[in-house]
């Protein structure tokens, strides 16, 4: 399929064989009332495609945002032509990724390539010491044994926050070190609720864990390839909510492409799907949405009552409000020796 590339104004209703409806934005769960779900531009949204998958062009609500706009245009019809690229990310990363993915590599492959990096090495050390992953406090310092008592997912998400860490440091994003430090904390609170939710269900703690840290990897994308352009996008991106609006589908799209695993990908595009049809079972879905909303209400007050019914990934889950806390506790006792680990 041919994608469309040329830049179409977003408030544009009369280009209705190319368009399709714009997604009403979800809103955002925060530690405070629900107001209604904003409508965004009555018109139409490209959809990009990438392989079989897509992504949704979503508008800004109220009109705002026209230079972000065709700058997430552009980049949207460039991430599905591929290759996905992210500036100044690690190649020993995606080595590692590629590794991991390959059932052929053996277990001494990977030691040897871990071993390349020496921060890497000793990121990946702390992770397995941490609380979440070594709650008998015995300590751990043999890399194969490190990398083994991991796991596959548990080493692509510290590889990935070692990845984080060398792009902060990078001269070239020294504008944007800031927001991806924001970022990277967000996500290892998520990580660490999503792994007490796990324990709740049959979903493997490893599965949540990685997807956890990754839901924000479409933010991590965008912010990325902003660097060096315009003012004018730099402030529409900081003071619109089209980063919110677009993320996820790119996020989902950049994992697609980087073969982390269809059940992942799926549940990073739909972190903000907040009136999803409930399944006969919990899944990945349900937990990032619900560590998601709970991280962002860590150290606050948690949502009412009201305002969780709302979502059905909690009755999915069926948490109660008192359960919710519970699990924010537990989360936080983990927390403190995965940010250690996870470098925030």
């Amino acid at each position: 399929m041919s994608t469309v590339t040329e830049k179409l104004d977003p408030t544009d209703t009369l280009v209705e064989d190319i368009y399709k409806q714009v997604p009403v934005p979800r809103t955002k769960l925060l530690a405070r009332p629900m107001e209604p779900a904003k409508k965004v531009h009555e018109g139409r949204a490209l959809t990009f495609r990438s392989g079989s998958r897509s992504v949704p062009a979503r508008a800004s609500s109220e009109g705002k945002g026209l230079v972000a706009f065709d700058f997430l245009t552009a980049l949207a019809a460039d991430l599905s032509r591929g290759p996905v690229e992210l500036p100044c990310f690690p190649n020993v990363v995606l080595k590692i990724r590629d590794a991991l993915n390959d059932p052929n590599t053996s277990i001494d492959e990977t030691v040897k390539l871990v071993g390349t990096e020496p921060l890497l090495a000793g990121r990946l050390i702390r992770t397995a010491n941490a609380t979440a992953f070594n709650p008998s406090g015995k300590k751990l310092t043999e890399l194969r044994t490190v990398i083994t008592r991991l796991g596959q997912q548990a080493v692509q998400g510290a590889a990935m926050s070692f990845a984080v860490q060398q792009m902060k440091d990078e001269p070239k994003l020294r504008e944007i070190a800031p927001q991806l430090r924001a970022l990277w904390k967000e996500s290892v609170i998520v990580a660490s609720i999503s792994q007490v939710l796990a324990r709740r269900t049959k979903i493997k703690t490893d599965e949540a864990f990685l997807a956890s840290l990754l839901h924000g990897i479409g933010r991590l994308y965008i912010m990325a390839h902003s660097v060096g352009k315009s003012s004018a996008l730099t402030e529409e991106l900081r003071n619109t909510d089209l980063i919110a609006n677009w993320h996820p589908s790119i996020g989902k799209v950049v994992l697609e492409n980087w073969r982390v695993g269809e059940v992942i990908a799926d549940a990073v595009g739909e972190q903000d799907n907040y009136d999803r049809r409930q399944l006969r079972s919990t899944d990945l879905t349900d937990i990032l949405i619900v560590s998601v909303i709970l991280g962002r209400a860590m150290g606050k007050e948690l949502p009412a009552e009201a305002e969780m019914a709302k979502v059905s990934s909690f009755r999915s889950l069926a948490l109660s409000p008192e359960e919710c806390g519970m699990t924010m506790k537990h989360a936080e006792y983990q927390l403190a020796s995965l940010q250690d680990a996870l470098g925030c």
